[in-house]
């Protein structure tokens, strides 16, 4: 059955123009008309843009909750086992309800701590349950890695330096028996056959360069081009990264075009030390860079050349990688740090508004196979955000352009209904498929019971003398000032 929108204000279609009294109509989860000008202006004012697409996250809880904050990336990850799932549907859903809550209609799920307590398979099919409960499109990966399970390279002289019951603890969390390039693509075959749809696609999901054997790259290079199927990679997130790959893998990225990683199915987060003969590169190859900005700054990272990655070319998309600036997962905020960031310096903008979103929508969903650019346009998927205009545009003093002012002081207390696929998923700003507030008290309980077992509460307990021994590792073997 045909529905109808109505809307104060409506950004659409490859021009970015911004329609006035407008309606949208869409059926069977596809928009089947737009039209400007359509009768008298509907009152509370509304403002209607393409759902967001969140390019790079991992479906977690917010990680400052289990202590992982203020650390650099190469103590946060071990830090952030703390908020290893306990359940992995309701740990889903609960990701997934902030997001589409926030406005997203897609959202990549680089799934890189498994909650162990049930078989890989089972647990994908968990998380692809809760993104059907809560209606949203994701990408799957699973995450892989063979190689540096503590730090980029040897670890023992970390670990002499620990107790001999604290160097147990961190063995049984970290040290497991790689997996083979073999068995990864198995398992991917396996979680494909099991929860690949219209709504849910099936990627492969190396770790990092650092992270991953060269065996194992060329494995997912080679069964992406035979398959088709997408890749999703972390690259040059650190400084430590970019020391590692400048002493161990000189020519790293030179390496991923040669064996055929680098192309269009390629999403690669973060590259916030990548430099302009790399960006040109993954330019060539047609891959995206998703920019994760507030990320970033949470774990020290550095400030990513975006501007220069958009000049030569490079497909850019955002993601929240569940830092969020509030760990809110607010990815229009998102959006306008990239914006006031990256945008340009004095009179040379890098891009306008409209341009930055557009690109995020389109190349966010080229990076989790969402169908159709994102735009709002006949025959294009019915995934699109209701706004609250009256809130937006408080003022009402002189007429301002919507996107410049939605870049200006637009965040995600202005989503009022969300769509995708011609499905409500929010309302009013509640989403309709889950309780979120329900879901959130019962893990708290969860984790709160869960926090003195075994293993957990050895790391905590350790957690001084550890981050001591990793800043001198790294500083010792990899300082990258």
């Amino acid at each position: 059955m045909a529905t109808e929108i109505r809307a104060t204000s409506l950004f659409c279609g490859p021009d970015r123009t911004i329609r006035d009294n407008a309606v949208l109509r869409h059926d069977n989860g596809v928009i089947t008309e737009i039209m400007e000008g359509a009768g008298p202006i509907v009152e509370p004012r509304s403002f209607v843009v393409p759902a967001f697409a969140n390019a790079h996250d991992h479906a977690r809880p917010p990680t400052t909750s289990f202590g992982a904050v203020g650390m650099p990336l190469e103590s946060w990850i071990l830090r952030s086992a703390l908020g290893t799932p306990v359940d992995p549907y309701l740990t889903a859903a609960s990701a997934f309800a902030r997001a589409a809550r926030a406005g997203c209609a897609t959202m990549m799920v680089h799934y890189t701590r498994p909650s162990g307590a049930m078989p890989l398979v089972d647990e994908a099919k968990a998380v692809a349950r809760a993104a059907s409960d809560v209606g949203m499109r994701i990408a799957f990966a699973i995450a892989v890695r063979d190689q540096n399970p503590i730090v980029y390279g040897d670890a023992e002289p970390l670990l002499s330096g620990l107790a001999s019951d604290d160097r147990k603890t961190i063995e049984e969390l970290f040290v497991r028996p790689p997996m083979s390039p073999r068995a990864y693509i198995e398992l991917v075959d396996a979680i494909a056959a099991a929860i690949a749809s219209p709504m849910v696609d099936v990627q492969l999901g190396p770790a990092a360069v650092q992270w991953c054997s060269k065996p194992l790259l060329e494995a997912v290079a080679e069964n992406s081009a035979r398959t088709g199927r997408r890749i999703h990679m972390h690259l040059l997130e650190t400084g430590y990264q970019r020391v590692w790959a400048d002493r161990n893998f000189p020519g790293m990225v030179g390496y991923l075009r040669d064996i055929g990683f680098l192309s269009e199915r390629l999403t690669l987060a973060h590259c916030a030390h990548a430099r302009p003969d790399e960006l040109d590169m993954i330019a060539a190859s047609g891959a995206r860079i998703v920019t994760n900005f507030s990320s970033n700054m949470h774990l020290r990272s550095g400030l990513a050349p975006i501007a220069a990655a958009h000049k030569c070319g490079c497909a850019i998309a955002v993601g929240v990688d569940g830092l969020a600036l509030d760990e809110d997962d607010d990815i229009l905020r998102e959006m306008r740090l990239v914006q006031m960031v990256h945008g340009g310096v004095g009179f040379k903008p890098t891009w306008t508004p409209a341009e930055l979103f557009a690109l995020a929508v389109r190349n966010g969903r080229r990076a989790t196979g969402a169908p159709g650019t994102g735009e709002l346009a006949p025959k294009n998927p019915a995934d699109f955000v209701v706004l609250d205009l009256d809130r937006l545009d408080r003022d009402q003093v002189l007429p301002v352009d919507l996107m410049t002012l939605l870049f200006a002081r637009g965040n995600a207390s202005l989503v009022k209904d969300v769509v995708v696929a011609g499905k409500t998923v929010v309302r009013d700003g509640v989403c309709a498929g889950v309780d979120l507030p329900a879901i959130e008290r019962e893990l708290r309980t969860m984790y709160r019971y869960r926090a003195n077992l075994g293993q957990f509460a050895n790391l905590q307990r350790m957690w001084q003398p550890l981050s001591e021994q990793l800043a001198s590792w790294f500083e010792t073997q990899l300082c990258c000032e």
